[in-house]
């Protein structure tokens, strides 16, 4: 225990974790000053429409509802076919499956919520068998989210240790880590939820549920995107990011990448670094790319 909690005190000393919530803001909103405008532009919604997570977790979902929730996946390519695809299609991971049958798109990953979702609030057997069971049923990517309870409490060695054993079994799965923002409040505290994370074997680090309140916030994707920049300048490991939760407006999503292409950089602007966790944005970019109301999805 002691080698373990020494090896997270030595990884977070790397970093300055004592952000300032107020300077967090004033660079968000200059941000959206003098970024925002400028980023409106077609080619900018062509690329975020190909970086959608295309969600649904709803208590309603059955199998015929993500079979043709998957088929409007398919057809998209066949109707916009100028246009390149969702990234991905998540889901509850008992529909793994149903998706991978469904699915006719080589370049449409299948994403699972996974590991006691949204909660985290369960056995890390469980966690880990449900991965592997996701995994195993055709999940590209899977979507945890930390022990939110076990961070606030400080108990980081357990937090980090629970990640670490989702990671393995993940194989050859992605493994996108949510922070659960909006119930760490400060920035010092999702600065260092990121750090741990990616530490403990992220490939992705994810603002929300979106089953709590608030979901994603532009301040949390500053932090975590510093974060992001602190790690890679430490390790030399590129660690994708995703906001997910509350992202309504075509707005919200160029300001979201407004803030990885002014933290990060152009190298980030790519759907294999770079998701938005959302469904009703589909519609929303959607039309704005084509020029008229479409609710395709």
């Amino acid at each position: 225990m002691e080698n373990q909690m020494s090896k997270i005190d030595t990884a977070l000393a790397k970093y300055d974790l004592n952000l300032s919530d107020t300077a967090v803001a004033d660079a968000v909103a200059q941000i959206k000053a003098e970024k925002l405008s400028g980023n409106m532009t077609q080619d900018v919604k062509k690329f975020l429409f190909n970086c959608i997570d295309l969600t649904t977790l709803a208590t309603e979902d059955h199998d015929r509802k993500v079979i043709e929730f998957t088929q409007k996946v398919n057809e998209f390519s066949h109707t916009y076919g100028d246009l390149k695809n969702v990234g991905a299609i998540c889901v509850y991971p008992n529909f793994a499956n149903t998706v991978r049958t469904a699915l006719d798109v080589d370049s449409v990953n299948i994403a699972c919520v996974a590991g006691g979702f949204p909660s985290s609030q369960t056995f890390i057997e469980v966690k880990v068998a449900e991965i592997a069971l996701a995994v195993a049923n055709g999940a590209d990517e899977i979507d945890i989210v930390i022990s939110v309870g076990k961070f606030l409490d400080g108990n980081y060695e357990d937090m980090c240790e629970e990640i670490q054993e989702q990671k393995a079994a993940c194989g050859k799965a992605h493994l996108k880590v949510i922070l659960e923002t909006g119930a760490l409040k400060t920035a010092k505290n999702i600065m260092t939820a990121s750090i741990l994370s990616m530490y403990s074997g992220a490939d992705f680090i994810k603002t929300s549920t979106g089953k709590q309140q608030p979901a994603a916030t532009y301040e949390a994707a500053y932090t975590m995107c510093q974060a992001i920049k602190a790690y890679y300048q430490e390790t030399g490991q590129k660690i994708g990011f995703k906001p997910a939760g509350g992202i309504n407006t075509v707005e919200d999503a160029v300001m979201y990448y407004s803030i990885v292409k002014e933290v990060l950089g152009e190298e980030w602007l790519d759907n294999t670094l770079f998701r938005l966790g959302t469904s009703r944005l589909a519609n929303l970019l959607l039309s704005d790319i084509v020029g008229k109301e479409t609710k395709f999805f």
